[in-house]
């Protein structure tokens, strides 16, 4: 076992002492950051959950970025306190850095499509149950994910179509609003009486509770075709309502014109052959 001189115990000693006295403070006021700095972290957690909470946030995506915020918080205070103590930080900071640009970089798709999950939970241009046009896709949204919507199509298809697609083009959503206008062409051939048909549409749109009088139909005449009198039908309904009104409506005109001897004329053309001699 070594033998020490009493100078260099003393020396040892006094060595011990500066250390102590220079690191025992920068502990302390490490250590009381760390715990207010905990404490502030978990009120503005509280904070941004009673935000996401009132703004009626996705439940999977409010977890989320609660989870990230308090990861990305925490590390930043650890490291903070860590140059408190007097450890380089600055490698470390580098090494993050460095990696976050290489996994940005391999992952750029997916972070395009994370992106663009979290803005369409947060700003909802369709909900789940939406009937939406994107894509060249037009189906009832089922549900959101992170990364992509599920779609299902009326022929009973599922397409998962990616977030960061939809949140950068155009979206027809035809579930946002209550009333939707049903539009309809009906030819008349140009012998049949045009107040005739229009009284019968008239009457067979009054019979339906589920056409809305205000705005009021519209039943006029639009254009003078090569074979027919066209009559513009325009009405509104529910949104829910639109197709079953729109079959209905079309098949009672139907009905109605041949049992009053109004016509839906062919198209038709003239031929005429001459003969040379």
């Amino acid at each position: 076992m070594p033998e020490f001189s009493q100078d260099q115990l003393q020396a040892y000693w006094n060595t011990a002492i500066d250390m102590t006295m220079i690191y025992v403070p920068k502990l302390l006021l490490a250590l009381v950051v760390l715990l207010v700095g905990m404490w502030v972290i978990a009120r503005m957690l509280k904070i941004m959950d009673l935000a996401m909470n009132t703004a009626s946030t996705d439940t999977s995506l409010a977890r989320f970025l609660h989870s990230l915020a308090s990861a990305v918080l925490k590390v930043l205070l650890l490291i903070s306190v860590a140059s408190m103590v007097g450890i380089a930080t600055t490698s470390f900071v580098a090494v993050l850095g460095a990696a976050g640009l290489a996994i940005g970089l391999a992952l750029q798709g997916s972070l395009a499509n994370f992106a663009g999950g979290v803005l369409i939970l947060l700003f909802k241009p369709y909900r789940v149950g939406d009937y939406i046009e994107a894509q060249g896709i037009s189906g009832t949204v089922k549900e959101i994910q992170i990364f992509s919507t599920l779609i299902h199509t009326p022929d009973n298809k599922v397409i998962i179509v990616p977030n960061g697609a939809l949140s950068n083009e155009v979206i027809t959503n035809y579930s946002r609003a209550s009333t939707r206008r049903a539009d309809f062409i009906f030819g008349i051939g140009y012998d049949d009486d045009i107040k005739q048909a229009k009284v019968l549409i008239q009457e067979l749109i009054a019979q339906d509770d589920r056409i809305h009088s205000d705005p009021e139909p519209l039943v006029v005449v639009s254009e003078l075709g090569d074979s027919s009198v066209n009559l513009s039908v325009r009405v509104w309904v529910a949104s829910a309502n639109l197709s079953s009104v729109r079959y209905a409506l079309t098949e009672s005109v139907k009905l109605s014109f041949d049992a009053n001897s109004i016509s839906f004329p062919y198209p038709q053309s003239d031929v005429r052959i001459i003969s040379q001699t």
